[in-house]
């Protein structure tokens, strides 16, 4: 009998995404034993911090660096993390497989819809992309920084007097949580991160056996759709800490779109653009929207924000 580790955080939300990435392998091959272990972020033990203060301690991304670190020693065969918290580059050894299909990728505004919210209404958030969105529709919202897991931020609206929430649709119904959904926010104006919906699975490069076994339940075309994504944000120099969003979809044919937007921070300025392409070459399709963005202003923005984070410090 052959065992695999998999590494996950320990969120509620984590557990649910190894199951469900688990279930179809386990019941596929049925001599195999999965065995789930935790592994604690340096965004999972500092619930105060800046993110990007964490990340700048760990040396990595906030939620995904302990993983990796356990994956290349050897300590876990496999890592099940959200896509959209992964940084776009992998570290030396390891890689990337196709996810196993994707859950739906947009916003969700929780406790409210956006044309009921009163004049300076208090939502919840401490996503830049997701702050940055809504000011530019919304610019009278008063934004309040929370962080946490997806119960504790729902919970926020209570304790701290909020008028509502923005959280994944994903992450909601992952945990059963569908009936706090408000309103679906439109993807033309709240396009989410980059990867948002799909799980991220990180094996080691060495780990051929393991990676074809993995590969069996991948969906080729939302791996196409990710890649795509991912290598926009690649292109733009950014991470989770800055506010870009993007949206890929497949079409008839074998072909690609890409829709991404870039806003400031304080919602003044947003740029946007959509290309389509082969499904074969999503990386290229990510890399010429970026730099399509970047002909339209989304370097400035982007550089203004990196100075102000660094300032700020």
């Amino acid at each position: 009998m052959t065992t695999y580790l998999v590494g996950s955080r320990a969120s509620n939300l984590a557990r649910a995404q190894v199951r469900e990435y688990l279930d179809p392998l386990r019941e596929r091959f049925p001599r195999i034993t999965f065995t789930h272990r935790v592994i604690l972020e340096g965004g999972d033990k500092d619930r105060n911090s800046r993110l990007s203060d964490v990340s700048a301690i760990s040396g990595g991304s906030a939620f995904s660096s302990e993983q990796e670190a356990a994956l290349s020693r050897g300590d876990v065969d496999v890592v099940i993390h959200s896509l959209k918290d992964l940084p776009t580059a992998n570290p030396p050894g390891l890689t990337l497989l196709p996810p196993p299909g994707r859950e739906d990728v947009r916003d969700a505004l929780c406790g409210a819809n956006l044309s009921s919210l009163r004049k300076g209404a208090k939502v919840g958030t401490g996503a830049p992309r997701r702050i940055a969105q809504l000011l530019a529709v919304r610019p009278d919202l008063e934004i309040i920084p929370i962080r946490g897991n997806v119960p504790p931020r729902l919970k926020k609206m209570e304790t701290m007097g909020l008028d509502a929430v923005v959280l994944a649709v994903a992450g909601l119904r992952r945990l059963g949580l569908d009936q706090a959904i408000g309103e679906l926010l439109p993807l033309d104006l709240f396009p989410p991160s980059p990867g948002q919906g799909a799980l991220g699975i990180q094996v080691r490069q060495s780990s051929t056996e393991l990676q074809e076994i993995l590969s069996s339940i991948g969906d080729t075309a939302v791996d196409a759709q990710v890649r795509a994504e991912r290598a926009l944000l690649a292109g733009l120099h950014g991470g989770c800490s800055v506010p870009v969003g993007a949206h890929a979809e497949t079409g008839p044919e074998g072909s690609l779109s890409l829709f991404a937007q870039v806003t400031s921070l304080d919602g003044t300025r947003r740029v946007e653009g959509k290309l389509s392409g082969p499904v074969v070459e999503p990386e290229k399709l990510g890399a010429a929207l970026a730099e399509e963005l970047i002909g339209q202003g989304a370097r400035s923005i982007l550089d203004a924000i990196r100075g102000e984070s660094a300032v700020s410090r």
